[in-house]
C-alpha cells in the first residue's frame, strides 16, 4: 500500500492540509510514519478516516463524539449494544433540546422581521434579538 504525504491524503480526502493537522492534534488521525526527510506519510485508510470525519461533522456530531464514533468503527469486535443505545438515546435528547433552541430563535427572528421596517426604530439595546441574546444564560463548554 502506497503511503500517502498530506497534501495527498488532504487532496483525496478533498480537505486542506491544514485540517489534516488540526485532526492529527485533536487525534481522530494516527500520528504518521516518517519519511526519512520528516514528512508525514500517511495510510490509505487515513482518506476513509477523513471521510468518515467529514461525514459525521455534516450530520452534526462534534469533533469529540466523532472520536469515539472513530473508535468503535475501527474496534475488530461488535460495540456493545447496551452502550450505543444509550449513546444514541442521549444523542436524540440532545437534537430535541437543540430543535427547541432552534425554533424560539425563528419565533424571534419571524416576530422582529413581520414588523414593517419604518416601525422598527430600534437602538441596538432595545432590538428584541440583541436583548435575547445578552440576556442569554449559558453554561456550555467548547462546542468544537
Amino acid at each position: 500500500m502506497k503511503a500517502l504525504t498530506i497534501g495527498q491524503l488532504a487532496s483525496a480526502a478533498s480537505v486542506h492540509t491544514e485540517t489534516v493537522r488540526y485532526y492529527e492534534k485533536r487525534g481522530l488521525l494516527a500520528e504518521p510514519a516518517r519519511s526519512e526527510s520528516g514528512y508525514r506519510l500517511y495510510s490509505q485508510d487515513a482518506v476513509g478516516d477523513i471521510q468518515f470525519i467529514k461525514s459525521a461533522q455534516e450530520v452534526g456530531f462534534t469533533l469529540a463524539e466523532i472520536q469515539y464514533l472513530l473508535l468503535l468503527r475501527k474496534k475488530d469486535s461488535m460495540p456493545p449494544v447496551a452502550e450505543m443505545r444509550r449513546y444514541a438515546a442521549s444523542k436524540v435528547k440532545e437534537i430535541e433540546e437543540r430543535i427547541g433552541q432552534l425554533e424560539a430563535l425563528k419565533a424571534l427572528l419571524q416576530k422582529v422581521t413581520d414588523i414593517p421596517l419604518d416601525e422598527t426604530p430600534y437602538a441596538s439595546g432595545a432590538c428584541p434579538v440583541i436583548r435575547q441574546i445578552a440576556g442569554r444564560k449559558t453554561n456550555d463548554g467548547d462546542n468544537d
